[in-house]
């Protein structure tokens, strides 16, 4: 592994330097930063790597559930090691759900009822949030509610509490009075009371968010109704997860990570070259280096998902004679749009989901669509491609009305307005990501809200930050005063904020009572601060 360059041009362009944001004020930041593609540095592999649009696009396995009586789906998962060939004729030692990267699909339907019960057998604690969700407090996946691993310490049996015990106390330095700490196994329950999305499930341990994501801790989860299923959009082999990742290898063929422990046991956060975010040089589609893809010349529906750390794409389809094919967005992160939204390409930041009709009739048989990424470089310009095999019949169409289900909040139904800063700071000593000057901490209220109240956020950011809110989904009502971008349509819970950029979003505090989180989800921001509170009383 090389370590990158940091070079003058890079630091004002906030490629990895979080002094000079910590030093001057956001209009600064926002005046020398000219909104560079990216916010962190880069890893460069160390073993050979692959040529593009030569290995197969795997898709997940769907998850069997192990009981469906009583009106709940019931499902086993457990996380433990592996050996997975992600790169040809490597092997590479990953955390893994169920032993595959990414984790099993979970099919679920609206209003149905599932549990899972994950076991960890990995060697630290884990968390599992299922994201998007609207999950009950006690399975939303709050960071100090862990699932300890057979032989870690118990913190009921030590004389100082959960601050005392190896991994436990974090780099804030903050014990948890509320968190709910169990052994081997934990049941997650989710109610399914929610429209039909694309969500993902990942590990929220605190301070270590970020590695144990890379390490492979990430699967999908896809939530269906008879109302969506009769639109006609693609379905079956026409309807693609594509959970979109980058990654970097060592010499052995191991994931390189810049952690400053990597036991991920101790000492939390990564090398001072990567404070502001980890990149890879490998781009993965579920779990694949560049795949390709056999397709009809038909319509297919593309379900979307950035999974990676810091990286953000800008995606365009392009055919072999660099014709550019529109991209007809039908849903966001919380699930359809009310109608469609043509781009000729598509930002998505990290946890966001896009879901997208792509049509291949147009393109000659035998020839290549190509999606590539705007905002990379390189090998990381190229994310995958799809090969067109055949002439086919489609019966899919793509309705002018998708959803006539989506709320329709206003401005005058505020309770109130709230501003929030993202942006870089001090903490402890050392650098840190803070959401409106303060780094996370588990026993503070930073928000008080009632449930049922509607509210409108201003949020305003130094880098590139996604800030994502759990439980609820919101509407993005403005950017910099004025109105939002063609793919802030619909209903969302993760909003991609730019270098000096501010937004408004709205949101109805819906569902349930109790703990909740909002933060940044470049995952590095989140596990050096970048959390806050939100309490529904």
């Amino acid at each position: 592994m090389r370590e990158p360059m940091v070079n003058r041009r890079q630091v004002l362009g906030i490629g990895g330097a979080l002094g000079l944001m910590a030093a001057t004020g956001l209009s600064t930041a926002a005046a020398l930063s000219r909104r560079p593609s990216a916010t962190g540095a880069e890893l460069r592999s160390a073993v050979p790597l692959p040529p593009a649009f030569q290995v197969p696009l795997p898709l997940p396995s769907v998850l069997k559930p192990v009981g469906t009586s009583g009106g709940v789906d019931r499902y086993e998962i457990t996380q433990r090691e592996a050996a997975l060939e992600i790169l040809p004729g490597v092997r590479t030692p990953m955390w893994t759900y169920n032993g595959t990267f990414p984790g099993p699909t979970i099919e679920a339907r609206r209003g149905r009822p599932i549990t899972v019960t994950h076991r960890n057998e990995l060697p630290v604690p884990t968390v599992v949030h299922l994201h998007g969700g609207r999950n009950t407090p006690r399975s939303d996946g709050y960071p100090t509610d862990l699932v300890l691993p057979d032989g870690w310490p118990d913190p009921t049996h030590t004389m100082h509490g959960m601050s005392d015990m190896p991994g436990m106390r974090g780099m804030h330095g903050m014990d948890d009075p509320r968190a709910v700490v169990s052994r081997l196994t934990r049941d997650y329950a989710f109610p399914m009371d929610q429209r039909p999305t694309l969500l993902w499930y990942h590990d929220h341990r605190m301070d270590f968010t970020a590695p144990a994501i890379w390490r492979g801790l990430a699967g999908l989860q896809i939530v269906r109704d008879d109302a969506e299923d009769s639109l006609g959009l693609p379905a079956g082999r026409r309807e693609l997860p594509l959970m979109i990742a980058d990654r970097a290898f060592a010499a052995d063929g191991s994931l390189d990570y810049p952690a400053l422990d990597p036991t991920l046991r101790e000492r939390p956060g990564v090398r001072e070259a990567y404070l502001a975010g980890v990149l890879g040089d490998v781009i993965l589609v579920n779990g694949a280096p560049w795949p390709v893809h056999e397709v009809d010349a038909a319509r297919y529906r593309l379900r979307i998902l950035n999974a990676s750390n810091a990286r953000h794409y800008e995606l365009e389809a392009v055919t072999d004679d660099g014709r550019r094919l529109d991209l007809v967005q039908v849903g966001a992160d919380q699930g359809l749009l009310a109608a469609p939204v043509t781009h000729r390409s598509l930002p998505i930041a990290p946890a966001e989901r896009y879901d997208v009709v792509i049509d291949f009739s147009g393109v000659p048989v035998g020839s290549r669509v190509r999606i590539v990424n705007r905002l990379g470089s390189g090998r990381t310009r190229d994310v995958m491609a799809f090969r067109v095999a055949r002439k086919a019949a489609d019966d899919s169409r793509i309705p002018r009305a998708l959803s006539n289900e989506l709320p329709a909040w206003r401005r005058s139904d505020a309770a109130r307005v709230r501003d929030f800063s993202f942006r870089a700071g001090r903490m402890h000593g050392g650098h840190g990501w803070l959401i409106g000057g303060k780094p996370f901490d588990p026993a503070r209220s930073d928000v008080t809200t009632r449930l049922g109240d509607v509210e409108v956020w201003r949020l305003v950011a130094d880098a590139h930050h996604p800030v994502h809110l759990h439980l609820v989904g919101f509407r993005v009502l403005s950017r910099g005063g004025r109105r939002p971008l063609p793919h802030d349509v619909g209903l969302k819970d993760t909003v991609s904020l730019r270098p000096g950029e501010s937004a408004e979003i709205i949101t109805r505090f819906d569902g349930y009572r109790g703990r909740y989180l909002f933060h940044c989800h470049n995952a590095e921001h989140e596990d050096m601060g970048m959390m806050a509170n939100l309490e529904i009383i």
